[in-house]
């Protein structure tokens, strides 16, 4: 029997009546393309993260390519990436003609293991990309460490980690290149979209050239292209989405955890012990990692009452609760099967991936949202 409550997604963007009519006024405005709106929005994140230089894009996923042409990474170099992502962190690798090498990710923190990168490290390895599950950072002393002691560039896949924290500094404001998304399920949206934050003026001139077919401009009517670039400008209807959106962080970002907090207290202290599933790693204010909860993500137990594929079909159909799971490990497809990954290299990563599930987190969700969530997944997992 299906439950009689509305349908409860995973994730559901908040879209305010300001921004609507923002987005009115640039459609009215004759200029709809990368304009005032893009400048602002730029600027204003520039501020955010103290004083870095930001550019937009109009996807996530370009930022890191453009970020590891940059970097002068290509042919012959090697990549060291997490396989629980969205299979994009990998493929951009490929895509400037270098060599994805994965590394295992840590049980608990569901990150990129940091002991396994440096074991993956060779004279070919030119940088790597950390991805911050859910919003949660590695451990960034760490991190810079490594990337210092082996002279590595950093790309962080931060798509999911607007408005986390590192030891009280927001990710995005210290490091190398740090990529974010708004596509339409993060914490702040502008449809699609992507920023990249830059070490300097020369890095975000260069950003610039190769979001734009590699164009530069100068005086009324000059124009060169000097590098090949794409079409990866954000527009002005975008960016005025992505104002609005920004406006609220401070109150999104809060909220988020709140209903973190919720979760656990509702889970109880016994959960994990009683069902056999595993809880994310707490990351409030306590700890140096401070996650913005992009996703609330458990990882059912192997060998349980049910399967995933099960598990998801319930929460559905008897409790029209919506459910996701992130990610599917990336060296499993067959486009990196054919690279000669295969199953057992990497065991952490596919027990994750093949156990884990995504439950309700949006900023629009209140604590009896969460209290139905829970209840639904005890009643599934707890005999």
């Amino acid at each position: 029997m299906t439950s009689a409550l509305p349908f409860l997604p995973f994730s559901k963007p908040t879209i305010d009546e300001a921004t609507i009519t923002a987005v009115s006024d640039v459609l009215r405005s004759g200029w709809i393309t990368s304009g005032p709106k893009v400048a602002a929005f730029e600027a204003q994140m520039s501020e955010y993260f103290g004083g870095r230089p930001v550019r937009t894009f109009n996807s996530g996923t370009c930022t890191m390519e453009i970020a590891l042409r940059i970097a002068g990474i290509g042919a012959g170099d090697e990549v060291i990436t997490t396989s629980i992502s969205w299979v994009a962190t990998a493929n951009v690798i490929i895509e400037v003609g270098a060599t994805p090498v994965f590394a295992d990710i840590d049980p608990i923190t569901r990150n990129i293991d940091l002991d396994k990168v440096e074991a993956a490290i060779t004279p070919r390895t030119k940088a790597i990309i950390p991805v911050y599950l859910s919003g949660l950072p590695v451990d960034m002393d760490r991190l810079y460490a490594i990337a210092k002691k082996h002279n590595l560039r950093v790309i962080e896949d931060a798509a999911q980690a607007f408005g986390s924290e590192w030891n009280g500094k927001r990710i995005g404001s210290f490091g190398d290149f740090v990529s974010f998304s708004f596509q339409a399920n993060k914490n702040i949206t502008t449809g699609e979209g992507g920023a990249l934050v830059l070490n300097n003026l020369e890095e975000a001139r260069l950003a610039e050239k190769y979001r734009l077919q590699g164009v530069t401009r100068s005086g009324v009517d000059g124009i060169d292209v000097d590098v090949l670039g794409g079409k990866y400008n954000m527009s002005d209807i975008m960016a005025a989405i992505g104002l609005g959106q920004f406006a609220n962080i401070a109150n999104i970002t809060a909220h988020r955890r709140n209903l973190a907090r919720h979760y656990y207290q509702a889970f109880g202290p016994d959960f994990e012990a009683l069902s056999g599933a595993q809880l994310p790693l707490q990351a409030f204010e306590t700890s140096k990692a401070q996650s913005n909860y992009h996703l609330f993500q458990i990882v059912l137990p192997d060998n349980g009452p049910t399967t995933r594929a099960d598990f998801m079909r319930a929460m559905q159909e008897r409790y029209n609760i919506g459910t996701g799971y992130h990610y599917a490990p990336i060296h499993l497809f067959t486009m990196y099967r054919e690279r000669g990954f295969k199953e057992g290299m990497f065991p952490v990563s596919e027990k994750i991936g093949r156990l884990t599930v995504t439950l309700p987190m949006f900023y629009a969700m209140t604590a009896a949202d969460v209290d139905r969530a829970v209840a639904a997944v005890k009643a599934i997992l707890i005999k």
